[in-house]
């Protein structure tokens, strides 16, 4: 007598644990999603969302927060620790020809990542790179605006992005 009632309440459980696993999976991927979405449509509108941060939220501080930015080299092979390079209006790191800021580094791509400015703020954007662009040790899938103290990091070459 107790066996069946036991059955039903084990499968009841499994059916419960499962519904629970899907609901947090889906769950994540929502979260997982929305932030690269709500940052292009703000990027390809020129409008911030409602609530937005980030990108939008930074150009408040336009005109100071970027004042005279750069990279600083902490390491990187082939380049000096604390060398400095300025971003100017935009540069392209690399391996290749046409970058900027050249990399001796064998996980850069030739045009690896992009640095360039958007209003006051410096935007750093990943070009498609096969090991990809890391900041503050966060893998890059959109654009990225850039704050002072922030670390972008291509392969095993690592800078400081610093204003002023």
């Amino acid at each position: 007598m107790l066996e069946p009632t036991a059955v039903a309440l084990q499968i009841a459980f499994l059916v419960v644990l499962y519904l629970f696993i899907v609901w947090v999976a889906r769950s994540a991927l929502r979260d997982l999603r929305r932030p690269d979405a709500e940052r292009a449509a703000g990027l390809a509108a020129g409008a911030p969302p409602p609530g937005a941060t980030g990108l939008h939220a930074a150009a408040g501080l336009a005109g100071q927060a970027a004042a005279d930015p750069r990279l600083i080299v902490e390491r990187a092979p082939g380049h000096t620790p604390g060398m400095e390079y300025v971003i100017g209006e935009g540069a392209v790191l690399g391996r290749g020809d046409q970058a900027e800021i050249r990399l001796e580094d064998p996980y850069a791509s030739g045009r690896h990542a992009q640095l360039s400015r958007r209003g006051g703020l410096v935007v750093l954007e990943d070009l498609g790179s096969t090991n990809g662009t890391f900041l503050n040790e966060e893998p890059v899938t959109g654009p990225q605006p850039l704050h002072q103290g922030d670390r972008v990091r291509i392969g095993d070459s690592e800078f400081t992005y610093v204003t002023g």
